[in-house]
C-alpha cells in the first residue's frame, strides 16, 4: 500500500480526534461513491438499476472527488451501477489519484480484459472484482490468476445468500490459491429488492472455519457480527448517490444530504441537520446487516482495522 503524502492524513487526524473528543461518529473516513446507477446485472437482491439516476458531468463527479480530498475521508470507493460503463472511468481514475485519499475500484464486468486495466491498475489501490451468484459471472474467478498479477492490491468481492453459503469454501479456496484476498458480503435486504439475507450464525460458523483453514485470505472483520448482534451501525462510513448527493445516515434508509458538489462535507457533518439525521441512525431498529467498511464502530478499533488490512498486507509481501 502506498503511502500519501504527509499532510494528506491530517484531515483525517483531526477528524479521528474529533470523533474521540465528542464521542460521537461524526466525520468518516470510508466513502463510497456511486458513479453510476447503470449495470449489466439485475442481481435481486440489489436496488441500484431501480434507483434512475442520470450520470454527472466529468466535471461534477471532479468536484465531489475534490470535496472529499478536503474533508476526513481516507479512502474512497468508486462503485455503482458499473463505474466501467463510464466512458470518462480513465480520467477519473487518475484525477482521484491525485486526491487526498486511496482509491478503491470495485467492478463486476464480465468482458474485464477488454478494458486498459494495466493503465488503470497503476492509479487504483485495492481493485475489488464483484463475483457471485447474483451477478452470474462465477467465470470470473478463471481470470484470478491474471489480475493478481496487475499493479494493484486484487480481492474478490461475493455477496452471500442463504442460498450460496455452501458455495462459499471453493470461493475462498480459488482466491488462496492464486494470492488473491476476497471480501465476504452478506446479502443486505433493500428495499424494492428480494430478501435473501443468510443465516447469520451459520454463516459466522463458516467463516470462523474458513478463516483456520485459508488464512490471511479473507479480510471481512469478525467484528461484523457482533456488531450485528448489538444492532450497532455507525456514520464513520459515507456512501454518495450518484446525483453526487450524500445518502446520510445510510443508503439503506435512503434519506440524503447535501449535493456534495456544491456543499462542503466537513462543514455540514457538524450541522443540526446532520446530527438529527446521526439520531435517526442510532435510533433504528431494522438491523437489515448493510456492509460497508467501517459502518459498523467496532471496524474502527484498531484490532479490526489490522484484521481487514493483514491480508492485503500479506499479500503484497507475496507479490513483492
Amino acid at each position: 500500500m502506498r503511502l500519501l503524502p504527509p499532510a494528506a492524513y491530517l484531515p483525517t487526524a483531526k477528524g479521528l480526534l474529533g470523533n474521540f473528543v465528542t464521542r460521537r461518529r461524526v466525520f468518516p473516513f470510508y466513502a463510497s461513491f456511486k458513479l453510476t446507477c447503470r449495470c449489466h446485472f439485475g442481481c435481486p437482491f440489489c436496488n441500484v438499476k431501480k434507483d434512475r439516476t442520470d450520470d454527472l458531468s466529468t466535471e461534477d463527479i471532479k468536484k465531489v472527488l475534490d470535496n472529499l480530498s478536503r474533508s476526513s475521508v481516507l479512502m474512497t470507493s468508486f462503485e455503482g451501477g458499473e463505474p466501467l460503463l463510464r466512458e470518462d472511468i480513465g480520467e477519473l481514475i487518475d484525477y482521484a489519484a491525485r486526491c487526498k485519499f486511496y482509491l478503491l475500484f470495485t467492478t463486476s464486468h464480465r468482458k474485464l480484459l477488454e478494458h486498459p486495466l494495466e493503465r488503470y491498475a497503476r492509479n487504483i489501490d485495492f481493485l475489488h472484482v464483484s463475483i457471485d451468484e447474483g451477478h452470474g459471472n462465477l467465470d470470473l474467478f478463471d481470470l484470478l490468476d491474471r489480475l493478481v498479477n496487475l499493479p494493484t492490491q486484487v480481492s474478490v468481492q461475493t455477496v452471500v445468500t442463504r442460498d450460496t453459503i455452501g458455495a462459499l469454501e471453493d470461493k475462498v479456496r480459488r482466491c488462496c490459491r492464486v494470492g488473491a484476498n476476497i471480501v465476504i458480503i452478506p446479502a443486505t435486504h433493500m428495499d424494492n429488492a428480494e430478501n435473501h439475507f443468510p443465516d447469520i450464525e451459520v454463516l459466522e460458523k463458516k467463516m470462523l472455519h474458513l478463516r483456520r483453514k485459508y488464512p490471511d485470505t479473507i479480510h471481512t472483520p469478525q467484528g461484523y457480527f457482533s456488531a450485528y448482534v448489538r444492532r450497532k451501525c455507525s456514520s464513520a462510513s459515507i456512501i454518495i448517490a450518484p446525483d453526487g448527493r450524500l445518502y446520510y445516515p445510510c443508503h439503506i434508509l435512503g434519506s440524503k444530504g447535501p449535493d456534495l458538489r456544491s456543499t462542503e462535507l466537513n462543514t455540514w457533518l457538524r450541522s443540526a441537520q446532520a446530527r438529527q439525521l446521526r439520531g435517526h441512525m442510532a435510533n433504528c431498529t431494522r438491523n437489515c446487516g448493510w456492509y460497508q467498511y467501517y459502518s459498523i464502530d467496532s471496524y474502527t478499533s484498531i484490532s479490526s482495522v489490522w484484521e481487514a488490512l493483514r491480508p492485503m498486507v500479506v499479500q503484497g509481501k507475496r507479490r513483492g
